[in-house]
């Protein structure tokens, strides 16, 4: 079953990072995602830009509604994700765990619809 792994983190925290703790987290994605992908468990993964480059789309009365930013405030954003091909949940948890942003953040494991 594929699951979407949604990486969360605080964004402010992470600009305040020195550049040698920001290199330290990227060399833990760059083996989180190699060995991912010599188990064959890789479908897709993707890192994306900070919440200000976002734009939240709604349709009211058949009008379409943009605003500038994510759709909620929070305090983590979703910087990003991976989608897996796992044999079940624990699986799928066991790998989540691996996920550097784990650590400082968390991650959301969601099953997805195969249509």
């Amino acid at each position: 079953m594929k699951y979407a792994m949604l990486i969360y983190t605080d964004q402010a925290a992470e600009s305040s990072r020195t550049a040698e703790e920001q290199q330290a987290i990227m060399v833990g994605y760059h083996g989180f995602t190699t060995e991912v992908r010599e188990k064959d468990l890789y479908k897709a993964g993707e890192a994306l830009h900070p919440t200000t480059s976002a734009t939240t789309v709604r349709v009211r009365d058949g009008r379409t509604v943009t605003t500038d930013g994510p759709f909620a405030e929070t305090k983590e954003q979703l910087g990003g994700f991976y989608i897996l091909d796992c044999k079940d949940l624990d699986e799928a948890i066991e790998y989540a765990a691996k996920i550097p942003g784990a650590a400082h953040g968390s991650v959301e494991v969601r099953p997805i619809v195969i249509w």
